[in-house]
């Protein structure tokens, strides 16, 4: 490698190089790689290492590709090199394409329904400069010609194993490096914009290409026999609806929201002589609302996602890496699609953009009507934070959508200022930070709190608009915010020794409560999971869930179980905490003596996840339609770029 950059001060001795058209190549494929990177694309890069990161991402999808072309001898080098690079440079203007109209990037399942998201005419997407993304094999084609340089290596093979090599130790730096800055990237996978950001185009199709395949096998070997033992399971364990509450909420509009990490220990709780949430703390004790004090969250790799998919389907997140993203192409019966048969439309309210979590995807699976996301709120710096729109901005702009939509409608809503490392902007709260000798631990409560107020705020607002009355409300909290890391100063916040595991899965606690104007709730200790919301929800609104295949069930119904299995396998029950394969008693929080039923709580809650499980990673509900539903054909709904016509009917008041 030496002998080429010295090579570099001499033009005419570097081309007479054997390797010297292929080094060429590389770097121009790997620099016009970057620069449509930062061009192109809004990869929210922030910060030199990520920006490092992005420079250097191209590098090993470029070496493996002029790898390939060493397998071929002589002339076939050249001619594959320019092939394999105008192919590269199409891929690469393709996704330019395809984000410049979706804002995201290509994937196998876009590919083959090509024509139902070919959306408008290329020719109105392209630019004059578009030309520079294929300025390396016209390099090529040029050299070709002039044989300016020799274009091929009589020792190919060995050329291909050191370049192979190459590639894959900078593809594994580079993801070690990444990992450091988005630790589980590769499993929990957030947004397609994150693994380009980090691995870039190339890597990402590949992995793309490999968990499609992985996908498609799973539901390719399944069949309509698979369902049988599953079904007969659920319809074995159906849990019938209360009759004092069934229907109750019948014809009314329903706003789920998802409340960002918030957990249960912050109702009631104080800094100084403040509560944390005086709104949510109001609600739980007005007698009216609903509020479940022993809502546990059930989520796995796929956090809000995990508990979105739960809320719409009552149905477990995978082990390992989420349904929305592995798994966005089932067959879905969610909540959305089983309220749209009974005259509802409905729609989702999110801060950030619809690439985040694959929603845009998923979505359309679950058959959402319309999806509000940050293309429609107004992103200014002073109202973002953390993962997008900041709440109290978030909220007081989805009213006027909201009022727009046709009633009844369902609307999910999904805050996000609430999120981890917690900071808040100094204008946005005049609420305390606690002082329990963690930085991230104190700025929970003043950022709890500012979500509190946003929710305040958006319910006077509810009011304001008429849409109050004619509305159930109901608020999840979606995942943990304080994880095991900082338990020390978790053990002073609950005013403990220390935190055990026993406290660890009583931490797993959120806020859930479902407000229902006119209908009379209270508190609840039920013991219960994100699981059970929708056939809640379902038996309120007075639509019997007998015939869906779910694995929840109805927390108001005297037939309740009370087990809530987490995606490890551990779970709590009223009595015991499961956890560690070790079994503590509630009241004590000490290790307790094997139950007698041990064996059966145990085998229920594998039971629970694996008929869960082939219904997801199999697709089974493809062989599935229960009465009284519409199948959802995912061809029929696309989230597109508002136009400013749009933009100006949702947004007037």
């Amino acid at each position: 490698m030496l002998r080429y950059i010295k090579a570099l001060k001499n033009p005419k001795a570097f081309f007479k190089r054997y390797h010297s058209i292929f080094i060429i190549t590389a770097v121009l494929f790997w620099i016009k790689t970057y620069l449509v990177y930062l061009t192109q694309f809004k990869l929210g890069v922030e910060g030199f290492y990520q920006h490092f990161l992005l420079f250097i991402n191209p590098v090993s999808s470029t070496l493996l590709i002029i790898s390939f072309v060493y397998l071929f001898k002589k002339k076939g080098q050249y001619r594959m090199l320019f092939l394999v690079d105008l192919i590269s440079s199409i891929w690469l203007f393709a996704n330019v394409m395809y984000y410049r109209f979706f804002s995201d990037f290509i994937t196998i399942p876009t590919i083959m329904s090509a024509q139902e998201n070919s959306g408008s005419s290329v020719l109105e997407l392209l630019r004059v400069t578009d030309i520079l993304m294929f300025i390396d094999p016209i390099v090529i084609l040029i050299v070709i010609v002039k044989k300016a340089a020799p274009l091929y290596v009589n020792n190919h093979l060995a050329a291909f194993r050191r370049t192979l090599i190459a590639a894959i130790c900078v593809f594994l730096i580079n993801l070690g490096l990444a990992e450091i800055d988005r630790p589980q990237l590769l499993t929990r996978t957030f947004d397609r914009n994150y693994l380009v950001k980090y691995l870039g185009v190339y890597n990402f199709s590949i992995y793309d290409a490999i968990q499609s395949t992985k996908s498609m096998t799973q539901r390719a070997m399944a069949g309509s026999d698979d369902l049988v033992a599953v079904d007969n399971y659920i319809k074995a364990n159906y849990v019938k609806p209360n009759p004092d509450y069934f229907g109750k909420a019948q014809g009314k509009n329903v706003i789920l929201i998802s409340l960002e990490s918030l957990q249960n220990f912050v109702i009631d709780y104080k800094i100084g002589n403040q509560e944390v949430t005086p709104f949510l703390n109001s609600l739980a004790h007005d007698g009216t609302t609903f509020y479940f004090d022993n809502f546990f969250h059930q989520t796995g790799q796929g956090k809000t996602s995990d508990a979105e998919f739960m809320m719409d389907t009552a149905l477990f997140p995978m082990a390992q890496g989420s349904v929305y993203v592995n798994k966005a192409q089932n067959t879905e019966q969610a909540l959305s699609g089983i309220l749209k048969y009974q005259g509802y439309n409905s729609a989702v309210f999110h801060g950030n953009y619809k690439t985040f979590w694959n929603r845009n995807e998923m979505y359309r699976s679950m058959g959402y009507d319309k999806f509000f996301d940050a293309a429609y709120y107004d992103m200014t710096d002073e109202n973002k934070k953390n993962y997008g729109m900041k709440d109290i901005p978030f909220f007081k702009e989805s009213v006027p959508i909201m009022k727009k939509l046709e009633q009844p409608f369902f609307a999910k809503m999904i805050t996000l200022s609430n999120h981890y490392p917690f900071g808040m902007d100094q204008q946005d709260t005049t609420f305390p930070v606690g002082d329990f000798g963690d930085k991230v631990v104190n700025q929970y409560f003043q950022s709890a709190n500012y979500l509190d107020t946003s929710l305040k705020l958006f319910f006077d607002d509810l009011k304001a608009s008429g849409l109050y009355e004619n509305s159930i409300i109901v608020m999840y909290g979606d995942h943990y915010g304080i994880s095991e890391n900082y338990n020390d100063a978790m053990a002073k916040v609950l005013n403990k020794e220390e935190i055990t595991p026993f406290d660890t899965a009583q931490l797993q606690r959120t806020v859930f409560m479902v407000h229902a104007p006119g209908v009379t709730g209270g508190p609840n200790h039920t013991y219960c999971g994100e699981v059970d919301v929708r056939p809640t929800i379902l038996h309120l609104l007075g639509i019997d869930t007998k015939d869906y295949l779910e694995l929840g069930s109805d927390i108001l119904s005297p037939e309740h179980q009370g087990i809530v299995p987490f995606r490890n396998a551990s779970f709590v029950t009223p009595q015991y905490t499961y956890t560690g394969e070790i079994f503590y008693d509630n009241a004590t929080g000490l290790e307790a003596e094997t139950p007698v039923d041990a064996d059966k709580l145990i085998e229920t809650v594998k039971e629970k996840l694996n008929a869960s499980d082939q219904i997801v990673t199999k697709d089974l509900l493809r062989f599935y339609t229960p009465p009284n539903f519409t199948p959802i054909d995912r061809n029929d709904y696309q989230y597109l770029k508002p136009t400013k016509v749009d933009l100006d009917y949702y947004k007037s008041p």
